[in-house]
Parts: C-alpha cells; sequence; structure tokens
C-alpha cells in the first residue's frame, strides 16, 4: 500500500504559500484507490479546508511534519522544501512539487541526491504534445489575476503609481500594455485587458501562438514577432509590462534589460511573472507580496513567484484536478512502473533515485552514472 504524505506549505518568512496540493476531494480519490494519505495538521487551513474535513475524506491527520516524511512513499506539496525539511527526506522517497530546480540552492539539490530522491517538478510534466498540463490551470489563474494586480499598482494610492484607469474613458485613451510570452498566462492576461479597454501588444517567438490570440481576439490584440528592436521600441510606452516567459526546467532568459526599464514612464508597472524561474526583466528580484513592491528608476515592480496563492481555495481545487491522474499512476503502480507507462511523469523527473536526469545540472560531486536506470524506462 502506498503512503502519500502531504505537508503543511509555509505560512511565515519572507514567502506566503496558501495553497494546498490536494484537497479534501482528492484525498478521497486516492483513499478509494487503497492508499494512506497522511496530512500534516492545519495543511489546508490558508485554503479554508479544516482538519475535520481531510478526516471525513480518509486521511490520517497528523502533528509532526517529521512523521509526514518518515511514513509517505510519496510527499506531494506545493512549493519546494525549505532548508529545515531537507533532513527529514527518507532514503528512497518521491518528492513532487513547484520544484524550479534551475534557481534551487545548491544545499537542497545535494539533500536529493544524497537521500537518493526522486524528484518530479510540477512545471516541467509534459505531455507528447508539449503541454505543461500542471502548471497550465496555475498559468491561467495568474494571468486573470494580472489584471487586478496592475490596476491596483496604477492607482495613486500605491505610492508612485501613476493613477490611470486601464480602459481609460470616452475622449481619454486607455493604458497601453505589453505582454513578453504569448502562452498560457500571456494570452489570458492578454485577452482580459483586451475585453477592458487596454491597448494590448503581445511578443513571442512562436508565430502559431501569436496567429491563434490574433483570432482569438479578432484582430484587437496587436501581435509581434520578438527581437531586439520591437523590445526596445515597445517596452518604453508600456504603462504596464508583463513578461511570462517559460524555458520548462530551464532559467528563464533576461529580456528586458536595465537601460530599457530606465527608458519606462515614471509610474509604469512591470509584473515579472518569470521570477519563480529567475526573472525575465534584469532589475527584477523575488518579492513576497504587495507590501514589497518596490522601484527601480520610477517604475514600479511586482515580482512574486506564488500570484495563485493569492486565490488559494480557486487554486488549490484547480491543482488537485490536474494532478490526480498523475498520482492515481502513482499509487496504483511501483514508481519505476508508473514512470515506464507514463510519458508525462517521466518527462517532470529531474532527480531519478538521486541521480540528475534532467535539465538541470547536478551540483559538484554528486554522482551521475545511474542515468541509465531512467534510460530503461523509456524503453
Amino acid at each position: 500500500m502506498v503512503s502519500v504524505g502531504v505537508p503543511r506549505e509555509f505560512d511565515e518568512g519572507r514567502m506566503t504559500e496558501r495553497r494546498v496540493v490536494l484537497t479534501p476531494a482528492g484525498v478521497r480519490e486516492l483513499t478509494a484507490l487503497g492508499a494512506t494519505v497522511l496530512v500534516e495538521s492545519g495543511a489546508g487551513r490558508m485554503a479554508g479546508f479544516t482538519d475535520d474535513e481531510y478526516r471525513q475524506a480518509g486521511a490520517h491527520v497528523v502533528y509532526d511534519r517529521a512523521e509526514v516524511y518518515q511514513r509517505s512513499d510519496l510527499v506531494v506539496r506545493v512549493a519546494r522544501p525549505q532548508p529545515g525539511e531537507y533532513d527529514l527526506f527518507r532514503e528512497g522517497q518521491a518528492l513532487l512539487a513547484f520544484l524550479h530546480l534551475a534557481v534551487a540552492p545548491t544545499d537542497f539539490l545535494e539533500a536529493l541526491a544524497a537521500r537518493r530522491v526522486t524528484a518530479i517538478g510540477y512545471e516541467v510534466i509534459q505531455t507528447p504534445e508539449g503541454d505543461l498540463p500542471v502548471l497550465k490551470p496555475m498559468s491561467r489563474i495568474a494571468g486573470l489575476m494580472a489584471y487586478q494586480i496592475a490596476a491596483r499598482l496604477l492607482e495613486a494610492g500605491v505610492p508612485g503609481g501613476r493613477g490611470i484607469l486601464i480602459p481609460g474613458l470616452p475622449g481619454i485613451p486607455p493604458a497601453e500594455v505589453v505582454i513578453i510570452g504569448a502562452g498560457n498566462l500571456g494570452s489570458t492576461a492578454a485577452l482580459l485587458f483586451h475585453r477592458v479597454g487596454a491597448n494590448v501588444y503581445v511578443m513571442d517567438k512562436d508565430f502559431q501562438r501569436l496567429e491563434r490570440l490574433y483570432q482569438l481576439s479578432h484582430g484587437g490584440v496587436v501581435t509581434v514577432l520578438i527581437s531586439q528592436h520591437y523590445l526596445e521600441k515597445m517596452i518604453p510606452f508600456a504603462d504596464v509590462l508583463i513578461t511570462a516567459v517559460l524555458e520548462p526546467g530551464a532559467r528563464a532568459p533576461v529580456l528586458v534589460t536595465e537601460a530599457m526599464v530606465r527608458r519606462m514612464k515614471p509610474g509604469a508597472v512591470i509584473l515579472d511573472f518569470s521570477i519563480d524561474q529567475g526573472g525575465a526583466v534584469e532589475t527584477s528580484r523575488l518579492t513576497p507580496g504587495f507590501e514589497h513592491v518596490y522601484q527601480v528608476h520610477g517604475v514600479i515592480h511586482f515580482c512574486v513567484p506564488n500570484v495563485p496563492a493569492y486565490v488559494p481555495r480557486t487554486a488549490s481545487y484547480a491543482l488537485t484536478t490536474a494532478l490526480l491522474p498523475y498520482l492515481r499512476e502513482l499509487v496504483q503502480r511501483p514508481l519505476e512502473e508508473a514512470l515506464r507507462v507514463s510519458f508525462d511523469l517521466r518527462r517532470g523527473v529531474y532527480v531519478y533515485q538521486g541521480v540528475f536526469v534532467g535539465p538541470v545540472a547536478p551540483p559538484p560531486n554528486v554522482p551521475t552514472d545511474r542515468l541509465e536506470r531512467l534510460l530503461e524506462l523509456e524503453g
């Protein structure tokens, strides 16, 4: 019988993660398959789920985080574990989370190797068609929230805010919104900004994405193949600049230089949604939330890595729904067999039994000679 552990996410320090990876309904699905689910007390509190709801769904609610790790074959969570949890990893355990190993601390990578952990990143679980099924709903939530975040930061009540209304008024032009990246997040944001009346410009290197967005907006969104020329031409007139670029498993490319930021309007807003992978703007730095927005060259920066955590109940339902097909595989089959039959899960593997097999290079002195084990699964 496979045991699944759900630790409580961090709710103190610089970042707060309010989502929970499994709702009580998700727990009920897994226990019906024979899995034992251990939920740390309070894990669902910030998303509005009580310990009693988890008990009624069949979970064992435990009060010691170490017990969750030590009794679990699979540890499933939202965010990457914190340093105090590294020593809790069990030998041979599987860990699933938004791991973003390209920007993870070295001691975390070393802990995965030392405990021979198999680490699967939600952000790199990928279908044969190239879709990112677990990341997609989170990207859409962030894209939908981009409008309300930008609208708030453009108000005069925010230090340095331009004091403008995004849709404008009759006789008064709307805001100029420039979006870099036409994936799920960028396209969702573009369509919403367009719907409320903003002038929207989207850049991407993928012409098919741009064509699809152009059609969905009935030509209302201006689409541009990204180039240095257009970056330098369009960024200075933006009231709102959104970066939503993704290289799965890799650090985000820095496309907006400090020189470009310096040329932007005073009080303009940058929403760097690529910050969870290091950021696509040279002047971006990781920030916990609205109370920590900051200005560089008079431009307001919002660089929060877990925006869906602002709507944790909706986001938790969406995350559970996206993950359940993969968790069902993992609780019904041995790990190696589940990876063999599921292309999507194989693509999500960063580390297999302590060996770095994904796009992220291992830290020094970490062995890579067991790569053949994962390659065998492909056959």
